[in-house]
């Protein structure tokens, strides 16, 4: 590839859409236009079509009726609402007698910001640790579950360093405990199978933009087995149940169950190619770059993601001068890197601050090519060269 070509290497921020989502939508736009909640023949035609995708999400996500009767695919315009909706739905603000929420070190800022106000609303707020690796402590988990919990969060795969969680064994001590746990598999979903029947979870967020779908949609499976659902945190409304009031949006409900139907057909070529190309990637940067350093190198790992440490470079100055070199990668989430915001994932593994501030992170997709990599490897390298000089 010519030295000049941009290299997209963002997309655990967002993937590129995928042209057959693109004509999914079209096609579901032109054809079937009508409010899916009316009950004329256009608005049931649009019913139709709705339900025939959030049936096709659930399924595709390892669901079946009783682990996840379609009608619990609660359609949001993300995964930052779904995440919401589960904090806020399960630990209402508004309780007259608040109770505890648990959630890991490593969480999205969309459950981390909703602790933040239901601690400052008298809920209490317990923070589950994690190794050097980046992964949750099982073993401590049992301690900070109490009668007063209400909830329990954790990520199934970091959104920073791509550390899959063991949440398949956490749901068993939370429900040992009768409490419900909430999972953000929000960077899994496309990138790993996921059997949500097998979790054993209560909840589970997803979001379509993550694996080749439209932005602006999302969902929260919510188990058949969940006795007490989250409460809604938005209110005007009939559809879904009460639980997410507001027009549903039939083309991104159709875009999204197409993509993850793609990805179901590629999975095993896709992630094979994925992980050979990290793995390329990780080992030339490294070859090039001694010093670098991979956070999370030992543990089982999302196939795209790789969060390096640049020693002696300033994270937000070697971001910068990527950006001019054409390479598109982040500090940290999207969701944070408009901030000066170092890390809270980084910090939580126990690094050094200055190995914190000297960390990007680079994900790769299901555009991302060899030529790509290498090109990027030598210009990242460039990079370093001249930020540390």
């Amino acid at each position: 590839m010519r030295s000049d070509e941009p290299i997209y290497l963002d997309h655990n921020a967002t993937t590129p859409i995928r042209p057959e989502v693109i004509d999914a939508m079209a096609e579901c736009a032109r054809h079937c236009h009508a409010n899916p909640a009316s009950q004329h023949s256009p608005g049931r035609a649009a019913r139709r079509r709705l339900e025939a995708a959030r049936e096709e999400i659930a399924e595709l996500l390892g669901a079946d009726p009783v682990s996840c009767p379609p009608d619990r695919v609660i359609l949001t315009s993300g995964g930052t609402e779904a995440n919401n909706l589960a904090l806020l739905g399960f630990c209402p603000l508004d309780d007259t007698e608040p109770g505890a929420l648990c959630f890991s070190a490593i969480e999205h800022a969309s459950v981390i910001e909703p602790a933040e106000r239901l601690l400052d609303g008298g809920w209490r707020v317990n923070t589950l640790p994690v190794d050097g690796s980046g992964v949750v402590r099982v073993a401590a988990l049992e301690s900070l579950v109490s009668p007063q919990t209400r909830l329990v969060s954790v990520t199934l795969g970091n959104h920073e360093t791509g550390a899959l969680q063991p949440v398949d064994r956490l749901a068993p001590v939370c429900h040992a405990a009768g409490v419900p746990i909430h999972t953000d598999a929000v960077q899994v979903a496309g990138k790993r199978p996921i059997e949500f029947r097998r979790l054993g979870v209560d909840a589970m967020t997803v979001a379509a933009h993550k694996f080749g779908g439209p932005i602006g949609i999302g969902a929260l499976l919510i188990s058949g087995k969940c006795e007490r659902p989250p409460r809604p945190i938005l209110h005007g409304g009939h559809q879904q149940q009460g639980l997410r009031p507001g027009t549903e949006a039939v083309a991104p409900a159709v875009g999204m169950a197409t993509a993850l139907r793609l990805w179901r057909d590629e999975s095993e070529q896709l992630a094979r190619r994925l992980t050979a190309l990290r793995d390329r990637f990780e080992s030339r940067l490294l070859a090039a770059l001694p010093g670098a350093i991979v956070h999370a190198a030992a543990a089982d790992r999302l196939p795209q993601t790789s969060n390096v440490a640049f020693p002696g470079v300033d994270g937000q100055q070697m971001f910068v001068a990527l950006d001019a070199a054409g390479v598109a990668c982040s500090i940290g989430s999207a969701c944070g890197s408009g901030a000066a915001i170092v890390s809270p994932t980084l910090r939580s593994m126990g690094l050094p601050e200055p190995i914190v501030r000297s960390s990007l992170r680079f994900s790769l997709g299901w555009t991302t090519t060899k030529a790509e990599v290498d090109e990027a490897v030598q210009r990242i390298a460039a990079c370093v060269e001249r930020v540390s000089g």
